[in-house]
């Protein structure tokens, strides 16, 4: 009895085959899932980000005097591209694309729009430029529309900025100046970091060029 006892115990206590792989498969199931989750971690890269440098526009001579005129800069309208942070790329063609791990530090819309503020206010060339919405003891709102603030390869990168923008006088409702920057500014090389570069001078360019027609719009509008 005691043999036969021993012999029952042992077969009770040792696993059945399909047991003992059910088990195995498990331990392995883990382990890959372990693995896969370890190999995730680690491939995952930083998010860089870029930012446009503000350097002022054609400063106020001694001898000028500011145009009497106040500034209100409304948000562009866009393609929903250009409101998210990411940098967007493509061809001459139809395709864009959109990189996971190099953003702006603002959607372009919004770096475009403060970089006006900011070189037109700095400029000292109008009685005041400002971005808040409300349109009380405003003289002229600037607006338009951005089309492109992306990096284009096509025989060489570039940094492609495009957009319209037009000068209304809010008081009689009408709108008194309207000019078209489309440029593409070579990049140095062919990195992410160049082309931002590359779009940092391209947007210091277009401040310019919009500062100086505004001026020029301004110098021969009357509203008599």
């Amino acid at each position: 009895m005691r043999h036969s006892d021993r012999i029952i115990h042992r077969e009770l206590s040792t696993p059945a085959p399909d047991e003992r792989i059910g088990k195995v498969c498990s331990v392995l199931a883990a382990a890959a899932l372990l693995a896969v989750g370890l190999s995730g971690c680690g491939s995952m890269k930083p998010v860089q980000y870029y930012q446009l440098t503000h350097p002022p526009t054609t400063a106020l001579a001694a001898s000028q005097s500011p145009v009497d005129a106040s500034l209100l800069i409304r948000p562009f309208q866009t393609s929903h591209l250009y409101r998210e942070d990411r940098i967007v790329y493509g061809g001459e063609g139809e395709q864009l694309g959109l990189y996971d791990y190099q953003r702006w530090t603002e959607p372009p819309v919004e770096l475009l729009q403060d970089a006006l503020a900011r070189a037109l206010r700095t400029s000292g060339h109008f009685k005041a430029v400002t971005k808040l919405r409300s349109d009380a003891s405003v003289d002229f709102v600037l607006t338009g529309h951005l089309y492109a603030f992306r990096e284009v390869s096509a025989g060489g990168v570039v940094a492609r900025l495009n957009f319209d923008v037009e000068l209304i006088d809010l008081k009689l409702g009408k709108t008194i100046w309207h000019h078209t920057y489309n440029h593409d500014e070579p990049a140095t090389g062919k990195t992410v970091a160049d082309v931002a570069a590359a779009m940092n001078k391209n947007v210091q360019l277009s401040v310019q060029e919009i500062q100086d027609s505004i001026l020029q719009a301004l110098s021969t509008y009357s509203r008599n």
